[in-house]
């Protein structure tokens, strides 16, 4: 699979465009200098193409800031909502749902405007804390077959180490290729220790640290903001990682964030 940025964001990001824009250069320095052994996942490594419309919750997120264009993923988790981390926000953001190969106008696709780009108040784009976003949508959703939202879930419940869940994204499939159709890997949860190792500023109240560093599969550049999914439902969102793609990588924990989640969608719901 790809990253993070645009390709998964270049580092761990989901963001980034093929002429990495000064954004996503300047995501990877933070990295480089912050994290110890370096950091970026955004695209899915050692993956393979997903079968077509197996994730019906998956958003392709074009992305318009200062700095130009960029990709990530993101979540459908209601008719009119996506889920995706805060660092791939911008000044405008276009979704395409339904989609498997997105350079095509394939006739499941729908295309989407965002209305509302709501980030985390307490993001932190030094540390990655509470990398999370949700973007609400100009129109809702036609839920089908080939769009439809994942479940969240219902409390803050710790996956233990050795849950094996799933990963999707358009982001690179290894350091130097991009993709234009989604990928998915099967990636086990490790303990908090192994990212504890790896990542000074790893916190897992917020996190969690997925994919063993025994194999060769992780998420990378242009994965930023997708969903960790485990038995169905949506646990944690593409953050950040190596920038060689080596495992493993951090991804931010929604059930830390639910409470958030909830409130910010009841309260733009009201607002309609």
């Amino acid at each position: 699979m790809r990253g993070t940025h645009s390709q998964a964001g270049g580092n761990t990001r989901g963001k980034g465009s093929s002429n990495h824009p000064g954004k996503m250069r300047l995501l990877f320095l933070l990295l480089a200098l912050f994290l110890p052994a370096g950091a970026g996942a955004g695209e899915i490594i050692g993956g393979r193409e997903a079968r077509p419309h197996s994730h019906p919750y998956m958003a392709f997120l074009q992305i318009q800031s200062q700095d130009g264009a960029s990709i990530c993923g993101g979540f459908l988790v209601r008719e009119d909502f996506i889920l995706t981390a805060a660092h791939c926000s911008g000044s405008s953001i276009n979704a395409i749902l339904g989609a498997h190969n997105i350079k095509r106008s394939e006739r499941t696709q729908q295309r989407i405007p965002v209305g509302r780009i709501i980030p985390h108040p307490n993001y932190n784009p030094q540390t990655q804390l509470n990398d999370i976003m949700l973007l609400k949508l100009g129109n809702r959703t036609q839920r089908n077959c080939f769009v439809s939202p994942v479940a969240l879930p219902r409390s803050q419940t710790r996956l233990q180490p050795g849950t094996v869940c799933t990963a999707a994204g358009w982001g690179r499939v290894n350091l130097n290729q991009k993709t234009s159709i989604l990928q998915d890997v099967q990636l086990q949860v490790q303990t908090d220790q192994e990212c504890h190792n790896r990542f000074r500023q790893y916190r897992s109240l917020m996190q969690i640290c997925v994919g063993s560093p025994r194999e060769r599969k992780s998420v990378f550049l242009g994965d930023s903001g997708g969903p960790l999914v485990c038995n169905n439902v949506a646990q944690g969102i593409v953050s950040y990682g190596n920038p060689n793609a080596r495992p493993p990588a951090v991804f931010t924990k929604i059930g830390n964030f639910l409470p958030w989640i909830r409130s910010t969608m009841r309260r733009f719901k009201q607002e309609e």
